[in-house]
């Protein structure tokens, strides 16, 4: 396997989930400069989820018209001008349409990126390619808030943005000179009205459900743009059904691989977007840890992810996808069920092991579903199945945050008293409870189930050389 493609891929990835999150440790001193309050700034990060809910859809059939290389190169010098405005942002709308801009970017960036990799890696090599570029989703998140602390603290917020410049045009340059061309397919004309409802449909959703976690705004607004975004997903899908070429192709869902892949993925996304909200206000406030020491101590969890790239594929080719997956899901809702047991008292080495092997544990599953995913999808298919991940992940993402935020306020409103420490064991019980549940859709699944992938039990027949289909 060429190596420098996954890991140029992974790098720029990498950017732009780290910046996704690392906003969060900033937002009192950017607020303070823009002269408005942390929680109206938290509109900031609403805006840059519902341009990537917008983008997302319309990035497959991009790649395929203009050729992923040539989109994924435009994606990140998109993000680096969206970074450039971010910093030099004087007021909240400034500010606010900059990260907009970062999140039209990033929303090419990760669909395209696994486009790039599908076109160019082998069957045989995909499980490790895949590892490569799922451990930017995994340390990403965990990475932001200790940097962001770090960067605010010693230096100035605006340098959370400008470090993207340099890291921008080196992703741009090694694209250049290492990334294989992925020329341009013929497609049919872009699906306008698809893209019109998937747009509502998306954005409506992950806003709906950001106001209604992320309070910047009443959240009646929050309701009512997610019953909107349902209303537009309903409709989109009366629209697809009839459409030649629809935007998004539902005729996906019927491989088995790919629908198992989704469902499992996007329930167990859940939790993991539930994760990285949970956890560093729990230590902080159930813990007394400042911002950048819970950052520290939930940064093990990024090592754990790491050390997946090394077993990964011997894993895979020795249990396949099937046992494997199941396990790492019961493993993964085990490590997220202990986070319910721990108090002040509880050794922070204990707390720190338990994270290590929950990022190893959610590294697995996020390496072998998103393989398994693609490992029966054909090429003509490939740049629907990366954008239709990435609308899944994103609206999934989203929810998990919404979901723990719903039951911290659930538990306090029942109680009637101020948010404890027993609210964040109750989110914890019930987001290992979500994870649990993404184990049904593998019981049915074949035991071979994507073999040509895993390498398990693989038919002499199929040639290790066969690009990924």
């Amino acid at each position: 396997m060429n190596r420098i493609v996954p890991l140029i891929l992974a790098v720029a990835l990498f950017m732009e989930q780290m910046d996704s999150t690392v906003i969060a440790t900033a937002l009192p001193a950017i607020a303070a400069d823009l002269g408005v309050g942390p929680i109206t700034l938290k509109l900031a990060l609403t805006s840059y989820m519902v341009a990537l809910a917008i983008f997302i859809p319309v990035s497959g059939w991009m790649a395929d018209r203009y050729g992923a290389k040539k989109i994924f190169r435009i994606a990140i010098m998109v993000f680096v001008a969206g970074s450039i405005l971010c910093a030099i942002s004087g007021s909240l709308i400034a500010f606010v349409t900059a990260r907009f801009l970062q999140g039209m970017g990033g929303a090419m960036m990760t669909p395209v990126g696994r486009l790039v990799l599908l076109r160019t890696t082998k069957r045989s090599e995909l499980v490790s390619a895949m590892a490569l570029l799922t451990i930017p989703a995994l340390v990403g998140p965990l990475t932001g808030p200790p940097v962001g602390g770090f960067i605010t603290t010693y230096f100035s917020w605006h340098w959370i943005f400008l470090i993207n410049v340099p890291i921008g045009f080196i992703g741009v340059w090694l694209s250049t000179i290492y990334l294989p061309d992925v020329p341009p397919v013929s497609t049919a004309p872009i699906d306008l009205k698809g893209f019109f409802y998937t747009a509502i449909a998306a954005s409506g959703v992950v806003f709906g459900l950001s106001v209604m976690s992320l309070p910047a705004l009443p959240i009646e607004v929050g309701i009512g743009a997610t019953v909107i975004g349902f209303i537009a997903a309903i409709l989109y899908l009366i629209h697809a059904r009839r459409h030649p070429a629809p935007l998004l192709d539902l005729a996906l869902f019927r491989d088995v691989a790919f629908r198992t892949s989704a469902l499992s993925g996007s329930i167990f996304r859940i939790a993991a977007g539930a994760i990285p909200f949970l956890m560093p206000l729990m230590l902080q406030l159930g813990f007394g840890m400042t911002p950048f020491e819970s950052g520290l101590t939930t940064f093990i969890g990024a090592i754990g992810a790491i050390t997946t790239k090394v077993l990964a594929r011997r894993v895979f080719a020795a249990a396949g996808f099937r046992s494997v997956l199941i396990v790492a899901a019961i493993s993964g809702a085990a490590t997220t069920a202990a986070n319910a047991f721990f108090t002040p008292a509880t050794p922070i080495l204990v707390v720190m092991g338990f994270l290590l092997v929950a990022g190893f544990c959610r590294s697995f599953f996020f390496t072998g579903i998103n393989s398994l995913g693609y490992s029966e999808i054909d090429d003509n298919q490939a740049s629907q199945a990366t954008s239709m991940s990435s609308v899944l992940q994103q609206i999934s993402l989203a929810l998990g945050v919404a979901v723990a935020a719903a039951i911290l306020e659930g538990s306090t409103a029942f109680h009637g008293r101020a948010l404890s420490l027993q609210d964040f064991h109750l989110a914890f019980a019930v987001v290992a409870g979500l994870s649990l549940i993404a184990v049904i859709p593998f019981l049915s699944l074949a035991r071979d189930a994507g073999s040509a992938v895993s390498g398990h039990g693989r038919r002499a027949d199929i040639p290790e050389d066969i690009p990924v289909k």
